[in-house]
């Protein structure tokens, strides 16, 4: 949806905020607006490293010292799927 956008089309927008917030404003709201993005990055920062924390916490917890951590499953003849034929 954003692909075809041109230059054009920013200049129209840029326009448009313009006449809407007015020149004597557009330097508060790019202020306000950087810092909304700079407080959004910072936070989703801090979330990517807490669930990398959470990862690593819960996979210490999920395999106990001195076993694998891949396990061996036994399927009885009786649960296996009967063959076509």
């Amino acid at each position: 949806m954003l692909q075809n956008l041109t230059g054009w089309h920013a200049l129209l927008v840029l326009a448009v905020v313009i006449l809407v917030f007015g020149a004597a404003k557009l330097p508060a709201l790019a202020r306000s607006l950087g810092q909304s993005v700079r407080i959004l990055r910072s936070e989703a920062g801090d979330a990517r490293a807490e669930d990398a924390t959470a990862l690593v916490d819960d996979t210490r917890r999920s395999v106990p010292t001195g076993e694998s951590s891949t396990a061996t499953a036994t399927v009885s003849p009786a649960a296996a799927p009967a063959e076509p034929g």
